[in-house]
């Protein structure tokens, strides 16, 4: 079973690398986001599943850390886009 378990992993990474090279390439930063996002869940996949092939625990941790800061990631990004709507001018009533 853990030799199933490594070999997913193994496919896991091969697919993270592929988006690594998209992230690279991607001229939008919102498909540099995606990427690494994918590449925040896909690493949390292979901690899982190499914790379990190789039944550590702390490897659980790991990918839980690793889910964290790519929805830090996500988060933190969506607050840096620019707004579509306008910004409200502060105004002074003078009446």
């Amino acid at each position: 079973m853990s030799e199933f378990l490594i070999g997913t992993t193994v496919v896991i990474l091969i697919v993270n690398l592929f988006s690594l090279f998209r992230v690279l390439r991607a001229d939008v930063r919102v498909e540099r986001m995606m990427a690494v996002q994918l590449l925040g869940s896909g690493g949390a996949a292979m901690a899982l599943l190499l914790g379990i092939a190789e039944q550590s625990e702390p490897m659980a941790d790991i990918a839980l850390l690793l889910v964290l800061l790519a929805a830090f990631s996500g988060s933190a990004f969506a607050l840096g886009l620019p707004s579509s709507e306008p910004r409200a001018s502060k105004r002074s009533d003078s009446t």
